[in-house]
């Protein structure tokens, strides 16, 4: 296998200290039809900053909302993935997306919770101005030679946003090796980009868009489907990517979805995806709770992993 090389980035040109305020160009729903969950992309114009030309996708760019929490002090910087490639939203490097889900939850008080920065920003119309900062984030990158590696990506929510730019990229690109995306909601309302990744499933014969719906669809043995499922549901497809030795794989989404993730990577003997620490080795993976799940199993170099 070709050695993975993460490019170097460049980190933090703007600080919560000294944030750059810049415009929204445009702001609009990207779920695939009418859902009870706001999720809306968001482009900036960064041009004239020292942003321009400096983002990678896969990295984040930093929020910092108006206003002061309950003590009275300024409300703290938000993360969000950056959904653009790293040439910029529709090819121009001055604009950079992102993808928002507005936060409304109701708490056991019987109170409504509003997400301070996602309400802010999902709020927002072209020509209003925010400020940014960053960019983050050096980890969860495309390889520097990417046209030589095969791609399984899972993501569940907003979490599909940096594949977004990723596989806007890959393709662009021409790569011609295997990329597969796994995207997990939990109703076909929220599905999300939904209609570019079934164009480009279409286009592409080697790009394979896989939507697991957990609360609509069924295994055969009646259990819903989850991302990790796949690994046993879609084994004919997945299961050919992942035994190439040029594979990685990339988990993006809630805090949690990994460790099911792991269970069957370790179920299925795929263990070059873990590294698997000796107190967890003395257990069979379904025997693994989350002490050994966070402390004793971990993403090997060909994994990588931004949970939240």
């Amino acid at each position: 296998m070709s050695e993975i090389k993460i490019p170097e980035v460049e980190l933090n040109i703007y600080t919560p200290k000294d944030p750059v305020e810049v415009p929204i160009v445009e702001n609009y729903i990207c779920t695939k039809e009418s859902s009870p969950n706001y999720v809306r992309h968001i482009t900036f114009d960064i041009a004239g900053t020292e942003l321009e030309g400096h983002v990678q996708v896969g990295q984040s760019i930093g929020i910092l909302p108006p206003g002061e929490n309950e003590r009275g002090r300024p409300y703290k910087l938000r993360l969000y993935s950056v959904a653009s490639p790293t040439k910029g939203e529709n090819g121009k490097s001055n604009l950079v997306s992102t993808t928002v889900k507005r936060t409304i939850e109701e708490w056991d008080n019987n109170k409504l919770y509003l997400g301070v920065c996602s309400n802010y920003l999902a709020d927002l119309e072209p020509g209003d101005k925010v400020k940014l900062t960053g960019p983050s984030g050096r980890r969860f990158l495309l390889p520097e030679q990417a046209e030589d590696f095969n791609y399984l990506f899972f993501a569940t929510g907003t979490g599909i946003a940096p594949y977004r730019g990723m596989i806007m990229e890959l393709l662009e690109a021409g790569i011609e090796n295997e990329i597969i995306l796994v995207f997990g909601c939990a109703y076909r309302t929220d599905l999300i980009y939904a209609e570019y990744f079934e164009r480009m499933d279409e286009e592409h014969p080697n790009f394979h868009y896989v939507p697991y719906i957990s609360r609509e669809d069924r295994r055969h043995d009646g259990t819903k489907k989850y991302v990790q499922t796949c690994l046993w549901d879609d084994a004919e497809l997945i299961d050919p990517v992942l035994n190439k030795e040029n594979t990685l794989l990339y988990i993006c989404g809630l805090k949690g979805m990994e460790s099911g993730i792991y269970r069957a990577l370790a179920e299925k003997g795929l263990e070059e995806y873990l590294d698997i620490r000796k107190e967890a080795r003395d257990k069979q993976p379904g025997e693994w709770d989350e002490n050994d799940l966070r402390r004793h199993v971990k993403p090997s170099d060909r994994t990588f992993v931004e949970v939240y």
